[in-house]
């Protein structure tokens, strides 16, 4: 095993274990140097490693904090917009628009989530979302026209549910979504900085108003290295399992 992976899962147990609780530091690289009889180098990429995997948060003159790992992990169960998460989860996010024009919605896409979707003019809104200053998402949003209002400029860059909900007035209640797993294209690849044949995670869904009109198709396309699903689930109780022969 090599040196930074050792550091790593000694520092990852101690975390796990409440040696290092949340919202705490971790030792100072100097520190961490000492203890385990390593370079800076190595002990930065230990670091990393703990960083990417949700335990740390590097802060500018303060070092490594210890973070509640579920604060990173982005669910994809419900309905909220990734404005709204961001918001929550006190992360430094940044939205680069695009896109924002009338487009062919390609109903191919979402007969999973849609079995009645039909190919019709939408308003494209089409986003890059970087989180901690790096690349993490391109959302792709098609918006039915006859529900949702042109989208100003300052609203694509911010949270469209706060806009919808808040100003325009809709109910935004229910969405039926599919997680797949798929080649990142020569888009995916040019806006996430990935490399050629990466993979990401490709969420498609369709959401629908209280009154049921579905209003939204979104193609949210992640990079796999920082996609986490999280979910609660309960096992039914076997006599409520529908039979079948």
């Amino acid at each position: 095993m090599r040196k930074y992976d050792v550091i790593y899962q000694d520092l990852k147990d101690k975390i796990e274990a409440e040696i290092y609780t949340t919202g705490s530091l971790l030792p100072s690289e100097n520190t961490l140097q000492d203890m385990y009889q390593a370079s800076r180098d190595t002990v930065r990429k230990a670091l990393r490693l703990l960083k990417d995997d949700g335990f740390i948060q590097s802060q500018k003159g303060r070092g490594s904090i210890v973070i509640n790992r579920q604060e990173y992990v982005f669910p994809v169960s419900g309905v909220v917009s990734y404005a709204e998460l961001a918001k929550q989860l006190h992360l430094q996010t940044r939205t680069v628009v695009l896109a924002n024009h009338f487009a062919a919605l390609p109903a191919k896409s979402f007969k999973d989530v849609d079995p009645d979707v039909e190919v019709k003019q939408m308003r494209l809104l089409k986003r890059v979302r970087y989180l901690e200053k790096e690349p993490d998402i391109i959302d792709i949003d098609y918006l039915d026209p006859r529900v949702v209002p042109p989208i100003p400029e300052s609203v694509a860059r911010d949270s469209l549910y706060a806009y919808l909900e808040g100003q325009i007035g809709l109910e935004i209640a229910y969405a039926t979504k599919e997680i797949t797993v798929e080649t990142a294209t020569e888009e995916d690849r040019r806006y996430l900085n990935l490399p050629e044949g990466a993979m990401v995670v490709v969420v498609r869904s369709c959401s629908s108003l209280a009154d049921t009109r579905k209003f939204q198709y979104t193609e949210s396309r992640h990079r796999a290295d920082r996609f986490k699903f999280h979910d609660f689930a309960r096992r039914a109780r076997p006599w409520s399992v529908s039979r079948r022969v």
